[in-house]
């Protein structure tokens, strides 16, 4: 692991960041770290296994975090104690995920509204977990009052990593990051602070960093928009030139992500529903990379109606190798008026605010 250069690690995504796209990124340039997507903890859980592989058959050489969701004290020590058999580099407590269907079971982003419920699981997990003990947590639900009763239970509870989302629950993926709070997370914490939310680039990645003094970035859908970002921050952090890719190396992307996670069917009918659904769910990444592919929106626009494996791939020619494309850059920000998520199918620009989903 490097030592005294800002740390990058990406952040945990349901149905994102499984063992395929791991291997992905690190295709790329991997972080320092990475996090499972959350283990549902409660009475009748179990290690979920697809998730369990993304820690016992990871190729990456990088440590990963074992990531937990729930409340139940008891049920959240099995857990804990059950993951640590695997080789996991610590646990991780999501305090952050804003989607209502987590936080309306006061789980995820829903415990930032009771700080005792906070300091019992901080001191349970804490009190069982051998290695190391990670949190990531948003500035609050509605507001920030409890911020810093909540870094005051982080640090009684010696936790040793701590990444913070620059925005409220209520906010989700909203409007400005208060990278103030983050700022004021890492003056109050003992423990290393990891800043996240909006961190779109190599640049803006140091800007956020020498702003709030954080020891390093979590970075969660830019990673999916340009999976070359984590080689280019520490190309940046070290002083080398900084790796610009062009759309060639965008359609190869799209190979690999297409290819690693694709279904493998047992039959020829369901080689014909795998496909649909395989192209459907490559259409959520594609959303993230069109970002940067063309300020019009048009890749995204075509993108979108895909509706076969050919048609998808047609369109990723055409707007990435076809004619001279294939040697232009990639841009290194979205470009703005594109959401990843629009309310409409088929808007390429997009109204000011799309809809918070898990990724």
């Amino acid at each position: 692991m490097r030592t005294g250069l800002p740390l990058s690690a990406l952040a945990p995504m349901q149905d994102v960041t499984t063992l395929p796209f791991m291997r992905t990124i690190s295709s790329c340039g991997a972080p320092d770290y990475f996090f499972t997507e959350y283990f549902r903890v409660h009475a009748h859980s179990r290690l979920e296994s697809h998730i369990l592989e993304s820690i016992t058959e990871n190729e990456t050489g990088r440590p990963i975090f074992a990531q937990l969701i729930g409340e139940d004290l008891d049920q959240m020590e099995r857990t804990a104690l059950a993951l640590q058999q695997y080789p996991v580099a610590g646990i991780d407590l999501n305090m952050g995920c804003p989607a209502p269907k987590v936080y309306k079971k006061n789980v995820g982003g829903g415990l930032l509204r009771d700080p005792d419920k906070i300091d019992a699981l901080l001191g349970r997990l804490r009190s069982v977990c051998r290695g190391l003990f990670t949190v990531k947590m948003r500035i609050g639900f509605e507001s920030p009052e409890h911020f810093e009763a909540i870094l005051d239970c982080i640090n009684r509870h010696a936790v040793d990593l701590l990444s913070v989302h620059g925005r409220t629950v209520k906010e989700m993926y909203r409007g400005a990051v208060h990278y103030d709070f983050i700022r004021s997370a890492v003056q109050r914490s003992r423990c290393p602070v990891l800043a996240n939310g909006n961190v779109t680039s190599a640049a803006s990645a140091a800007a956020v960093i020498e702003y709030t003094g954080a020891a390093g970035v979590m970075i969660g859908r830019s990673a999916i928009r340009n999976p070359w970002i984590f080689r280019q921050l520490r190309e940046t952090f070290e002083g080398d030139p900084v790796y610009q890719p062009r759309l060639a190396d965008v359609r190869s992307y799209v190979d690999r992500l297409w290819e690693n996670t694709r279904f493998v069917p047992s039959s020829e009918r369901e080689d014909v529903s795998m496909e649909a659904r395989h192209v459907a769910r490559m259409k959520k990444f594609l959303n993230f990379v069109a970002q940067g592919v063309d300020a019009e929106g048009a890749f995204l626009h075509r993108m979108r109606r895909a509706r076969t494996r050919a048609e998808l791939f047609r369109t990723c020619d055409a707007f990435l190798v076809a004619g001279n494309r294939g040697g232009l850059p990639f841009a290194d920000e979205p470009f703005a008026g594109l959401v990843a998520r629009p309310t409409r199918e088929g808007d390429a620009k997009s109204l000011s605010e799309c809809a918070a989903a898990t990724w």
